[in-house]
């Protein structure tokens, strides 16, 4: 009887592919163990066993596998079933959540290697000098890979010198499959078995009078012995002895010394650091926990609504801790890395080793540890905090996700697919594991409230902050009239600027709050007013003073900054708009005794940048701390007496229905870093449009108003969370194509939906990296089934994909998007 698996394969598939193994490898493999296979005409891929069975394929012959990569399973079955609905929701293959989901050195891919061919007899004058260089290089060589011979030779593209080596019968190609994954060991050294006994010990010590600094590394050796320590590594001996290593290797030379490995995780910490006890809860925290304890007897999703530091982390380390005591994991989802930075530091206070970190920062091999000791649930990977990648995490035991901020639009992956939602995905995971979710937030998205005034999610509230500290004041600017009277200094009011001086002075600190990171979105041309564009995409170049440099935000497409109007070649260029850098520049200028720093995007691109930042800033090495939106979700900062937000006005007019409630977000988030110990902080908002609806509700702290005017207006347009959107982006070189395929695409949509499928209208940026894009939305009533309406999509892609002249068009689908 003939044995076949199905496997998930890394690439968008939207059917598992069928491969022949053999009885013997039929009964060693297990669902969710890795496989090395063929695809396509030459290339190696790592799959994922789904199925093993004895049903042959009917529509291809199934080929073998390659290899076998596992001795147990890396992914589990609950896993499988996770990845295949997050897949079947959002309207992807299961292939990419796969790619998405294990970190990359899991997914090994095959490289070419170049080898002789010795059974051919070559004639080197037939050869070009690129051509000569290579055969004599693997005269040399055994094997070559493709970079090497692009050093060799000089350049970037050598397929046409291999084309022409292979044509002439020179070289022979071969697909090697490589582990990237490489375990960290540490090196350790112990004194040679020879010399256990006192008697050999002295004859040694006697041996080594004329080396002195063998001698003194033997004598470091017996001090760090003496410290109670069982194991030494060379670097510890190193610095104890003040020797070199090859004082130290000499001594492992002679067997005097014995060196050992042992494998150790990159990232660990330290069991000593649990210094706290868990605080004692206030009675509104205990209020909270007894209504979250009784929503999760009624399997319910709950909400915690408690606002700025009113002490939710304290909540959830209590949440956390009854957990960890019924022996199982916990899930802490975040939606900024920067949150991670503070966080750690306050669970390992609690809880010491038992915290592991998970997210896009730390490197492909930290990951594949982290990822190995939560799949053998080990103690040092029990509470798991990360970002939304965390959530495919293979947990076997899980008792409680935590989804923080849980309003943010992190949250929601762009690009590639899967264009997954984390916190809804972690809904789902919580259903499948049978464990409690809890959802929290000062300013929960429209979608949550209306869940729990449908009374589908559970509530819990704190209303007062920690301490019974006052909520911050809230003062509006309004610059419109200021700036009519010429009493601004460049974007700063008086009375910030006056707030400013004030809480440095105080011993105090301040955030300031600009939503837009380099120095100006615009540079203009006074006297033609040409703005350089970006090449690639349909936008203007940020300007970025400190590399005095012109950029693109979505392409990185960069040119130097010109010192004439690339149009007419006058000298007259002008910025238009602000960003971080020069809120930064501009505060230095005015104020030039202010330590001021900068957190956004620019100077967060390092492993450790978030953590320098924000230690800098809570040991007071700053006074002024200037950021984008990273600064606004859930920071602790006890020392800031004011923040200071910019421009309100660039984040309420933007052309989506959901501006005003981000804005209301963001601006109470933003409001609450302020005064979160004892005294009562200060909040001031500059904006052209002080009597706003949406600002005066964040003056007055009145979430409940702003909630009932959104629902209103979203019942009456047809939005969530009383109706779904999908939205379909078409994507390709071709304006032409683009432009005729959404217009097929909306005219087959129509036929069932009518008036609920809007556009296809082209983005606020049409053109990214060269490809036009065109959007089509579909509004999907509450009622109407939502599997039945992706399948009809479904069968209308396969029609389009039949169209000869749309080949080549991109249909992205992007569900609930936000």
């Amino acid at each position: 009887m003939q044995h076949f698996i199905n496997v998930i394969l890394p690439i968008p598939l939207e059917k598992l592919f069928t491969y022949s193994v053999t009885r013997a490898e039929a009964n060693f493999l297990k669902v969710g163990m890795r496989v090395a296979v063929p695809f396509g005409k030459s290339k190696i891929h790592t799959a994922l066993v789904a199925e093993i069975h004895t049903t042959a394929p009917t529509l291809y012959d199934a080929k073998d596998i390659h290899q076998i990569l596992d001795d147990e399973p890396i992914v589990t079955e609950l896993q499988i079933k996770h990845w295949s609905w997050v897949a079947k929701y959002y309207m992807c293959s299961v292939g990419e959540v796969f790619r998405s989901a294990v970190p990359g050195a899991f997914l090994l891919e095959s490289e070419t290697l170049i080898l002789k061919n010795s059974e051919a007899t070559v004639d080197e004058n037939t050869l070009t000098d690129e051509e000569f260089l290579v055969f004599e290089a693997l005269e040399r060589q055994s094997m070559l890979k493709v970079q090497e011979i692009a050093a060799i030779v000089d350049k970037k593209n050598v397929l046409p010198i291999l084309k022409r080596l292979l044509d002439k019968n020179v070289i022979l190609t071969k697909e090697e499959v490589y582990q990237q994954y490489k375990p960290k060991l540490v090196r350790y050294v112990k004194l040679g078995e020879k010399y256990q006994t006192e008697e050999e010990l002295s004859a040694l010590l006697d041996s080594l009078s004329r080396a002195p600094k063998q001698s003194n590394v033997i004598l470091s050796l017996f001090q760090l012995q003496g410290t109670n320590q069982k194991k030494i590594t060379v670097k510890e001996l190193e610095k104890k002895s003040k020797s070199s290593a090859s004082i130290i290797k000499t001594l492992i030379d002679k067997d005097i010394l014995e060196e050992f490995y042992v494998r150790t995780d990159r990232v660990v910490f330290d069991a000593t650091k649990k210094t706290k006890q868990l605080k004692e809860l206030n009675k509104y925290q205990t209020e909270a926990i007894q209504e979250i304890k009784a929503s999760f007897k009624e399997k319910k999703v709950t909400l915690l609504h408690g606002v700025t530091s009113s002490g939710k982390t304290e909540v959830y380390v209590q949440l956390i801790a009854e957990c960890l005591a019924e022996g199982k994991q916990a899930l802490y989802l975040l939606p900024e890395i920067a949150l991670t930075t503070q966080l750690i530091a306050r669970l390992q206070n609690y809880f010491g080793e038992y915290v592991a970190v998970f997210h896009s920062k730390y490197t492909v091999n930290e990951r594949v540890e982290v990822w190995n000791n939560v799949l053998a649930n080990k103690s040092k990977a029990q509470i798991v905090i990360g970002a939304r990648s965390a959530l495919f995490l293979p947990f076997s035991n899980l008792g409680l996700i935590i989804v923080d901020e849980e309003h943010e639009a992190s949250f929601k992956q762009y690009d590639p697919a899967p264009r997954y939602h984390a916190r809804d995905s972690a809904i789902v995971l919580a259903s499948f594991s049978n464990c409690n979710i809890l959802l929290g937030s000062a300013t929960p998205s429209i979608e949550t409230y209306y869940n729990v005034k449908q009374q589908k999610y559970g509530y819990a509230q704190i209303t007062r902050r920690y301490g019974n500290v006052l909520m911050p004041e809230v003062e509006l600017v309004d610059i419109k009239e200021l700036t009519r009277k010429k009493r601004m200094k460049g974007h700063f009011s008086e009375r910030l600027l006056l707030g400013i001086t004030e809480a440095v002075q105080e011993g105090e600190q301040v955030i300031l709050f600009q939503n837009r990171r380099g120095y100006a979105p615009i540079v203009e041309c006074t006297t033609c007013g040409h703005s350089p564009q970006c090449p690639n995409c349909d936008v203007s170049l940020t300007y970025h003073q400190y590399k005095k440099q012109m950029r693109c935000h979505y392409c990185s497409y960069h040119m130097a900054l010109q010192k004439s109007c690339l149009a007419c070649g006058m000298s007259t260029l002008n910025t238009k708009g602000f960003g971080t850098e020069q809120v930064e520049q501009e505060l230095q200028e005015l104020m030039p005794n202010l330590r001021i720093g900068r957190m956004d995007l620019d100077t967060t691109r390092g492993k450790h940048a978030y953590e320098k930042i924000i230690t800098s800033f809570e040991k007071h090495e700053l006074d002024v701390l200037v950021g984008t939106q990273m600064l606004t979700k859930g920071l602790d900062f006890g020392n800031v007496s004011l923040v200071g937000i910019m421009n309100a006005d660039n984040l309420l007019n933007f052309p989506d229905f959901r501006a005003h409630e981000r804005s209301y977000q963001l601006l109470a988030q933003v409001s609450g870093r302020a005064g979160r110990a004892q005294k009562r902080g200060k909040v001031l908002i500059q904006t052209y449009n002080p009597y706003h609806q949406i600002l005066q509700q964040v003056s007055t702290n009145d979430y409940e108003a702003m909630y009932t005017d959104q629902i209103n207006e979203r019942r009456l347009f047809k939005y969530p969370p009383l109706h779904r959107i999908l939205k379909i982006t078409f994507k390709h070189r071709d304006y032409g194509k683009v432009e005729g395929a959404s217009a097929w695409f909306a005219k087959s949509l129509r036929v069932s939906f009518k008036d609920d499928v809007l556009g296809p209208e082209f983005p606020a940026v049409a053109r990214i990296r060269n490809q036009y894009l065109k959007n089509v939305v579909l509004k999907i009533k509450k009622d109407q089934p939502l599997g039945k309406t992706k399948d009809y999509i479904k069968k209308i892609e396969k029609s389009f994909n039949s169209i000869g002249q749309f080949k080549g068009v991109r249909v992205i689908y992007n569900v609930d998007y936000i």
